[in-house]
């Protein structure tokens, strides 16, 4: 983690900065905040910042934030490999497929034995469709899916090819099963956790989620907004 105070130059030249992204917070809610403080504290009028690769509300975890002259590296950052830790909820399903939407329908579980479980995990290692959830911020006709899903509106989204290079249990304590999955950009750990379910012959839902890393960049390396803060001039 940087130590080093920060100068304006530098932050105009360009900065990977890494933050473990608080709960309930949106990753354009941290960019914000994080250009907003570099304006106050460097006396900046203008300065672009951007992140590579959104983390839902609900997520913790990595958040890498470039600025300056660093931005135009962002989609290099986005296609790198990420790993994320979490959990699944099994016996239920949600609109949403995570906590954000209650809980619309129930399952039985009493079927699933903890070997059914870790022997469900190998039909998602390799290239898999998988069908983005309606409540994302993926696009269609102009308009972002979660729109139409609070609308009340229905839409078709289409399957996309993603891979999951390592999906390993590491503890079950039902309903509750924990997970580390290391995969390519564009997988969405909420529609594994939907199809995870389905393949149980049951259903699931995402209720925890932590991004540990992406490419080279670790979760133990990054800083919170009071950590940062210290680094500005």
């Amino acid at each position: 983690m940087q130590t080093k105070t920060i100068t304006p130059e530098e932050f105009k030249e360009g900065q990977i900065l890494l933050f473990d992204k608080p709960l309930n917070w949106t990753s354009f809610q941290l960019v914000n905040k994080a250009r907003w403080l570099i304006r106050k504290s460097c006396n900046i009028k203008k300065i672009k910042v951007g992140h590579a690769g959104t983390l839902d509300p609900l997520a913790t975890g990595l958040l890498v934030i470039c600025t300056g002259k660093f931005t135009k590296r962002i989609e290099q950052f986005q296609g790198q490999e990420k790993e994320y830790t979490g959990t699944f909820t099994l016996g239920a399903t949600t609109p949403s497929y995570d906590m954000e939407t209650e809980v619309d329908e129930t399952f039985p579980i009493d079927h699933i034995s903890e070997n059914n479980i870790t022997n469900v995990t190998f039909d998602f290692i390799g290239e898999i469709e998988q069908v983005p959830p309606v409540f994302s911020a993926l696009k269609k006709d102009g308009k972002r899916l979660y729109e139409y899903a609070r609308n009340g509106e229905d839409v078709e989204v289409k399957s996309r090819k993603v891979t999951i290079t390592e999906f390993e249990i590491t503890e079950i304590r039902f309903p509750e099963v924990d997970f580390r999955v290391v995969c390519s950009k564009g997988t969405y750990i909420r529609s594994l956790a939907n199809d995870f379910g389905k393949a149980l012959g049951s259903g699931a839902y995402l209720s925890a989620l932590r991004r540990t890393r992406i490419g080279d960049f670790k979760v133990e390396d990054s800083m919170d907004l009071e950590a940062f803060q210290n680094l500005l001039p």
